[in-house]
């Protein structure tokens, strides 16, 4: 076996990025950017009102004139080319261009006009409530690093620089495909020592929230030919996930199969519980990863080792998931020859943090996952203890940059 960053640089130096192509923006929804995107232009491209009101010169208002004529109105995507006099106001809309001369604008609630005059009642500072041309962004601005993943915000940005289409990176393909005889699609009753499949569909959504496209190869019944003939299948993809097949029984055929397939394993066996017989290889291009067969062990191995993959294959740079020290709310079960990734929900104590498992723990108790919103990572050789110790905490949700330290035997950190 060998322990979790030993396999997470495996992992990841096996990892080339795909390459990008151009996709309409609407599309590229959590996308990750195949390139630099510098800004074509300013925004906003011209000096407007931050709010409805009325445009004029601050400094009039500076030497104490409150009295002005209202020469115009100006309303949103109305634009005005005569400059104002002195003496002279324009009425402006949110978002409309201010006119020549004006470098202020006086909120309506702090005025009161009567005909076409105007009386200020409250003088803001010159330049207040203005949005400058280029405020934003200026000409020549990187706005999307390559390898950000292009959210709402993002693509909003990028509408607003009239960008309609993004390089992308593509997005990784994954063939998922579960094996064992006692495994039951759904919509199928089950027979006496049946399973539904739920690795696949758990697997299938992991993948999805990574920007992975998952494609779905069923089920493979412990039966060498037909293991082999659906793992080909999934070879041809970026990244193959087989779950179940990959310990020491009898009918597990997934490692035979993959050695006659050309895969290069580069390890079987990692030191964390659960999850202990995870294998790993690659075929060219293509990732192989072989999850156990329990369903939280098979989550866990996605959460640690292939996630950070497939971001990697699309260029993101923030590959980890958050992570904090928490104090343990329980007492403390110990561990043995592993580090243990234990389900558990944080919770925030004023400036610190706390967290508490989600109940029994074993990897076959998939509502201890539905429940966890971290997992909390025990040392190897922890010797147990009470509560308040504190140990590292990954967040399932939300990305970084920092690689959390996955604990050593002999203490919470690394």
């Amino acid at each position: 076996m060998i322990g979790i960053h030993e396999a997470l640089d495996a992992v990841l130096a096996a990892v080339n990025p795909l390459p990008g192509r151009e996709v309409p923006l609407q599309d590229t929804l959590g996308c990750a950017a195949a390139a630099d995107i510098v800004s074509p232009a300013p925004v906003p491209s011209f000096d407007n009102s931050a709010m409805d009101g009325y445009a004029l010169r601050g400094a009039e208002l500076e030497a104490g004139r409150r009295a002005f004529a209202v020469v115009v109105d100006i309303p949103a995507g109305f634009w005005w080319d005569q400059g104002l006099q002195p003496g002279e106001a324009a009425k402006i809309m949110t978002g409309a261009p201010l006119p020549p001369g004006a470098d202020t604008v006086v909120q309506v609630e702090h005025t009161a006009q009567s005909g076409d005059r105007l009386e200020v009642r409250e003088a803001p500072r010159t330049g207040a409530n203005v949005r400058r041309a280029a405020e934003d962004v200026a000409p020549g601005d990187l706005v999307i690093p390559r390898g950000a993943r292009l959210g709402p915000a993002e693509i909003g940005l990028l509408a607003s620089l009239g960008i309609r289409c993004v390089a992308v990176a593509r997005r990784p393909r994954v063939a998922i495909l579960a094996t064992g005889s006692e495994l039951v699609p759904l919509g199928k009753p089950l027979g006496p020592g049946q399973i539904h499949n739920s690795n696949s569909f758990t697997a299938a959504g992991q993948v999805t929230n990574a920007g992975g496209d998952p494609i779905l190869l069923g089920i493979a019944r412990d039966d060498l030919d037909e293991t082999r003939r659906l793992v080909d299948t999934a070879l041809k993809n970026d990244v193959v996930i087989t779950s179940g097949g990959v310990s020491v029984g009898e009918y597990d055929f997934v490692k035979q199969v993959q050695d006659e397939l050309g895969v290069e394993r580069r390890f079987w066996g990692v030191a964390t519980k659960p999850g202990k017989p995870l294998a790993f290889g690659v075929r060219d291009e293509t990732l192989v990863f072989g999850v156990p067969g329990n369903p939280v062990a098979s989550m866990v191995s996605f959460e640690l080792f292939i996630r950070p993959a497939l971001l990697a294959l699309q260029g993101r740079a923030d590959l980890y998931r958050p992570y904090v020290f928490a104090a343990a709310e329980e007492a403390v079960k110990g561990t043995r020859a592993r580090t243990e990734a234990r389900r558990c929900r944080l919770v925030h104590r004023g400036r610190g943090w706390g967290f508490t498992t989600t109940g029994p723990q074993g990897s076959a108790i998939l509502r201890s996952m539905a429940l966890a919103d971290s997992l909390a990572f025990i040392p190897a050789g922890y010797p147990g203890g009470d509560e308040g110790e504190e140990f590292m905490v990954t967040m399932l949700d939300g990305t970084s940059e920092e690689r959390p330290p996955y604990p050593v035997a002999g203490g919470g950190g690394v």
